[in-house]
């Protein structure tokens, strides 16, 4: 079901105890239902013998009938109810048996998930709490339609959605929480001068081994000082140099074949601590590099099924190429690194305002923002602890292991939950393997780079061809385990075994072996695909929690998505089961830019001042003494005649063409 937690520093105690107070509350009433399970379980015996006599009394001495005298005793049950067979009643005493395992199952897999979640064993608890949601829906039994396992079940979800909803405000649930990149958590911090460190830093400089022109000064120094002082610093940097490790080696490579430095991968520090999937709410920029959502932009596709700038793989080349391009630009990699931050254009102008193509020179003379005065200093000091963990504190740092797979190109949908039955991996490691894909789902009729688990390649070739390709995206793969039968594997993958049977060319009747591999249809949902959201036409029986399961959503997402407030929901009503995706703006005008720039789109992406990862501008010239020269001038009066392109690569198109003079900057110094 995809439940999701995640603690945040934010909540108190107070309110963590308030929350597990629940807890306890829903235990006592799975108690109650385990009294109805055993009392359910008798109901048959009485059924074949008869009810006893009531007694003449209550505890206590109290008259059966003395609270209300006029209504005569009821008839006894077995004069009400046909007498059943004993075959019936030991039919209903099995199922009031399973019954009562069932919620026995539930709540120890609940509870060992409290326990967890309390501990902060986030990733334990969750297996823990979808272990309990699915015990219920894989059980064979019916309760959708039964009061009381239906009831069960709409305190078991809203149990763990009260966790998820009031400890997780800031958060995005179980999987792992978003953190923010060191550069984010630092917009705070001022940084005094401290000339012991200053010097200390500049002696380690001598030894340190590095392809980019690194600098100490005091901007640099206190960044430092807060990535080894700052917990908060501290403990950001190191979270986001073990998530490197994923990434390292293929980010080097990009950046190698570009001629780009290998140390300015370090600049996803600043951006998004190497997290793939991070978006900046106020401005949509996205992914590991912080690209802006615009359409045709950086050699990235975007769309309703897919964001390559999700990818890591291919936003990381997208990055190697525009670094190189700013780089040739300004002739000066701290001013590439400017200019990436707050927009070619605006560096440009900010260089023949003052006439010095010198980003410290720029930083003294405060024509920079401050986003901008943090952002290369930052990353300076990020390199330099890097490459120094033993001096500061990151001596025990274990990168994580690469990430590494197989990739296959499909032109059909494939649904990843089937991806995962193929290739015996879990769901979440192929969501994880393929970030940019907006849907559970690849999508049709275009070409999409599936990546799967590492030596199940053919494995996926194999599996895949005996499934229509017309059905990939609703049938399900199984390999029969022990103990199993097509009924119970009908009943966890939501298919009929009757079709199972018919689909693998078996007897209905006849045992399956542990081993064997099943292509399992499952029943047909028409659902309505719009290059927004996917739609869902709601049939008699349906509620919320069945809908969730059937599209692996969760319930709160569902009301969300819908606007509902409960989980009734009426036959043929059309639900939203997929988040809507908005797709890239043409010419809204939105609150920021990628680092703090307000602007509109369409400014953006062809004006002089645009953000470098949103648009492009014309390459002024500056003489090699650091005055800006006449040619910069002429070459931004030229660059406004562009204005009203709104192709970037249009504009870059026409720079390529022109004589390229890199800017010349001054000499780097300890500018302080």
């Amino acid at each position: 079901m995809g439940m999701r937690l995640r603690l945040t520093p934010g909540l108190r105690a107070k309110e963590r105890d308030k929350i597990l107070d629940r807890y306890d509350e829903r235990a006592r009433m799975v108690s109650d239902v385990r009294r109805w399970a055993v009392a359910s379980a008798c109901v048959p015996l009485m059924l074949l013998a008869g009810c006893p006599q009531r007694q003449a009394g209550k505890p206590g001495g109290i008259a059966a009938n003395a609270t209300a005298p006029a209504i005569a005793a009821p008839a006894p049950v077995a004069a009400a109810v046909p007498a059943l067979t004993r075959a019936q009643a030991n039919d209903l005493a099995a199922k009031a048996q399973k019954a009562q395992q069932l919620l026995q199952q539930v709540e120890g897999a609940y509870s060992s998930g409290v326990a967890n979640y309390r501990g902060g064993r986030l990733e334990a608890a969750r297996a823990d709490f979808d272990m309990a949601v699915d015990l219920m829906l894989t059980s064979g039994m019916d309760v959708k339609n039964d009061p009381q396992l239906s009831d069960e079940f709409d305190h078991l979800l809203n149990a763990i959605n009260a966790l998820e909803m009031s400890a997780l405000k800031q958060g995005t649930g179980f999987s792992a929480p978003i953190e923010a990149a060191p550069l984010d958590a630092a917009d705070e911090v001022t940084f005094p001068a401290n000339a012991a460190l200053t010097a200390k830093v500049e002696e380690e400089l001598k030894t340190t081994q590095s392809d980019f022109p690194l600098v100490v000064n005091d901007y640099v120094a206190g960044f430092i000082n807060y990535y080894s002082n700052s917990k908060t610093g501290h403990a950001t940097l190191l979270h986001s140099l073990e998530r490197a490790g994923k990434y390292k080696e293929m980010i080097s490579k990009d950046l190698r074949d570009e001629g780009v430095p290998q140390d300015l991968i370090y600049l996803a520090v600043a951006e998004s601590g190497f997290q793939p999937r991070v978006v900046n709410a106020q401005s949509g920029a996205g992914g590991m590099w912080q690209f802006m959502p615009f359409v045709g932009a950086y050699g990235l596709t975007r769309n309703g099924y897919y964001d390559e700038r999700f990818d890591p793989e291919k936003s990381s080349i997208a990055y190697a190429k525009l670094m190189k391009s700013l780089y040739n630009q300004f002739g000066d990699w701290y001013l590439a690194m400017a200019a990436y931050d707050w927009g070619p254009g605006n560096v440009q102008r900010a260089v023949m305002r003052t006439g010095y193509a010198d980003y410290w020179e720029l930083y003294k003379r405060n024509v920079l923002p401050q986003e901008t005065k943090n952002y290369v200093p930052g990353i300076i000091a990020a390199i330099i602890v890097a490459k120094n963990p033993q001096q500061y504190g990151l001596e025990d740092m274990v990168p994580d292991a690469p990430v590494v797979s197989d990739t296959v190109t499909v032109d059909y949908a494939v649904d990843l939950r089937l991806v995962a039955d193929v290739t015996s991996a879990s769901l979440p490691e192929i969501v994880a393997l393929n970030p940019s894909l907006l849907r559970m789902s690849t999508p049709g009729e275009m070409d999409f780079d599936l990546h799967l688990p590492v030596g199940m390649l053919e494995v996926y070739q194999k599996r895949i061809k005996k499934i229509p390709e017309d059905k990939r995206n609703s049938w399900r793969f199984h390999v029969v385990r022990a103990g199993e039968s097509l009924d119970s594997i009908a009943s966890s993958l939501h298919g009929r075994p009757s079709e199972i049977a018919a689909a693998n060319g078996l007897d209905a009747n006849a045992p399956i072996d542990p081993g064997e591999e099943l292509v399992v249809p499952v029943v047909n949902i028409v659902v309505t695909q719009h290059p927004l959201h996917s739609t869902y036409t709601t049939r008699a029986g349906d509620t919320l929690v069945t809908v969730a399961d059937r599209f692996n959503v969760s319930v709160e997402d569902l009301r969300r998505w819908n606007h509902l407030s409960s989980s009734k929901i009426k036959p043929h009503r059309m639900l939203a089961v997929a988040e809507p995706v908005r797709l890239a703006p043409t010419t809204h005008v939105r609150s920021k830019g990628a680092h703090g720039k307000t602007r509109s789109h369409a400014e953006a992406s062809t004006k002089t001042g645009s953000n470098a990862r949103g648009g492009s501008s014309a390459k002024g010239r500056v003489s090699a003494k650091g005055k800006a020269s006449a040619g910069a001038k002429s070459a931004m009066s030229a660059s406004k005649s562009t204005a009203k392109r709104s192709s970037q690569g249009t504009e870059k198109k026409k720079q390529s063409t022109e004589k390229k003079k890199p800017v010349a900057a001054k000499k780097h110094g300890a500018s302080k």
